[in-house]
């Protein structure tokens, strides 16, 4: 396998520097892509540079993935508009545990020459000091090569202005390919194509301190952007993230499952391992009958499942169609109470009181006046009268029923409908 021919025709490849596939082809190669630990846990937008190191492993190369514990602690610029707040090392910590565990899922780190590694920056840059510093690094990097980097004068030229601290990021960053580089025989760093300023300084440092040998390589990949221009990884409710507490499984496959036609065909290629006949094969069959939605099918079954298991996909079809098909109530009772409510992110939720529940609650005062399903009283018995109305998905028959906590699923939760697709999630605290 030819792993920058791999990325090509996957459209993921964006820049190379001379000489690397060249390089690649001769043999096994160490390279890294580092992970930025702003939280405990990577989203979607992460997934790219994920898929990266596992092309890069199954073409036979060491992969490492790069934790950033010490550069977590200073901020990259690229990209951003202003400078985020720095975390506390405890804090920090936190972050790389979550971090390590979900790559952990994805590549191979018992593959025997070319097992990943995971590394943090932390553990080189701990006792470096900032004397050491100046010396051993911003001596061989001048000021001029600095300021000439898009991310340094976007930021000089707007109106926040950029710290020290953020200025000297792509020394730090530079720093951490030279260190792998002399330690770990580490000869490429790859990343998203805003890292590629970044990414040359560590080049050029190696250059530089390298004493005639020193010699390393850059590739880019594409930033994923989607169709219709706004930002991907992002919906309504936030990012999209890896961890099943932050982004339900159902949510997950979701996000993938309501991908335009025309996105379903960019990332099918980058977040699968599809080969490239069987991906043609998806997209003729879903040129004849798009709205079986053959892409996004296959894409959010692969996905969730490589990032969640089978069972939370199964879950997620489950849930699907609970709220889209004519599976009953009982699925519920399977669920946590946060599955419960992430399948209903979206539809109007009201509370009412456990006790009064226990009491028992009639259904129009439940419906229009314990909540506000329906605007009054009256019209809620007009749909009730009409056979519109259900509740766990038994149609109410009658304006005089009760309901009281035998009704609850999970001792907590009634499912109202008004008509077929219109869910109200009611929560009795």
């Amino acid at each position: 396998m030819n792993f920058v021919e791999e990325l090509r025709w996957r459209g993921m490849l964006h820049d190379i520097m001379p000489g690397t596939e060249d390089l690649l082809n001769k043999g096994m190669a160490s390279g890294y892509i580092g992970f930025d630990p702003t939280a405990d846990s990577l989203h979607v937008g992460s997934l790219a540079q994920i898929m990266t190191l596992i092309h890069f492993q199954r073409a036979g190369h060491k992969p490492y993935a790069l934790v950033g514990g010490a550069t977590g602690m200073v901020g990259d610029p690229s990209g951003k508009s202003a400078e985020r707040n720095l975390l506390s090392e405890d804090a920090l910590q936190h972050n790389l545990r979550g971090i390590q565990s979900q790559l952990e899922k994805f590549l191979d780190f018992d593959r025997g020459v070319n097992s990943a590694q995971m590394v943090n920056n932390y553990d080189w840059f701990k006792n470096f000091t900032f004397l050491d510093f100046l010396r051993d690094v911003g001596k061989h990097i001048t000021v001029n090569y600095m300021i000439s980097k898009d991310s340094v004068k976007n930021r000089i030229s707007g109106d926040t202005g950029m710290s020290f601290t953020e200025f000297s990021y792509q020394l730090v960053q530079g720093y951490d390919f030279y260190y792998l580089w002399k330690h770990h025989n580490c000869i490429l760093q790859m990343g998203g194509s805003d890292q590629w300023g970044n990414i040359v300084t560590g080049t050029e440092l190696i250059r530089r301190k390298g004493e005639g040998q020193g010699e390393a390589y850059a590739l880019t990949t594409q930033l994923i952007k989607k169709s219709d221009g706004t930002k991907f990884g992002k919906t309504e409710g936030g990012n999209i993230w890896l961890d099943a507490e932050k982004t339900s499984p159902y949510q997950f496959y979701q996000f993938w499952l309501n991908a335009s036609d025309e996105d379903a065909k960019t990332y099918i290629r980058i977040f699968t391992l599809f080969e490239k006949d069987v991906i043609e094969q998806l997209e003729a069959e879903h040129l004849t009958a798009p709205h079986l939605r053959v892409l996004q099918k296959a894409l959010a079954k692969d996905i969730t499942i490589r990032v969640h298991g089978e069972s939370e996909f199964e879950k997620a079809i489950k849930s699907s169609e609970f709220l889209f098909g004519n599976s009953g109530i009982e699925f519920l009772s399977e669920l946590s109470d946060n599955e419960v409510v992430a399948i209903f992110e979206g539809v109007p939720n009201f509370n009412i009181s456990l006790d009064e529940i226990k009491e028992g609650v009639n259904v129009v005062d439940l419906l229009a006046a314990k909540s506000a399903i329906f605007p009054s009283k009256g019209e809620a018995k007009k749909m009730i009268q009409s056979g519109g109305v259900a509740v766990n998905k038994t149609k109410v028959n009658s304006v005089d029923d009760i309901f009281n906590a035998d009704q609850l699923i999970n001792g907590k939760f009634l499912v109202a409908q008004k008509g077929k697709r219109n869910y109200f999630l009611i929560i009795a605290e």
